[in-house]
């Protein structure tokens, strides 16, 4: 894997516990994914799988994993939103 997105995946899980989302980003996740569990729990862990692929664009990181890409901020740390990749 390129040092670069090593380095992206390793800021964004030294930050785990900053992630976070408002309740409209929740419902929209939600929606999206079609799932009922703790979004945020839920994509944490999605974050963390060894098989996902990191990556920064712009003031954005990317998370890659399963056919889900989640938008999260890189200043605060806040899930935007999360949708299957099609």
């Amino acid at each position: 894997m390129d040092n670069k997105l090593l380095d992206f995946k390793n800021v964004l899980i030294s930050n785990i516990n900053k992630i976070h989302t408002t309740k409209l980003g929740e419902d929209r996740i939600k929606k999206n994914l079609n799932i009922s569990n703790d979004v945020v729990n839920y994509l944490k862990e999605k974050i963390i799988n060894n098989k996902s692929l990191v990556y920064k664009k712009g003031k954005n990181y990317y998370c890659e994993i399963d056919s889900i890409i989640i938008t999260i901020n890189s200043y605060n740390y806040s899930i935007i939103t999360a949708h299957i990749i099609k």
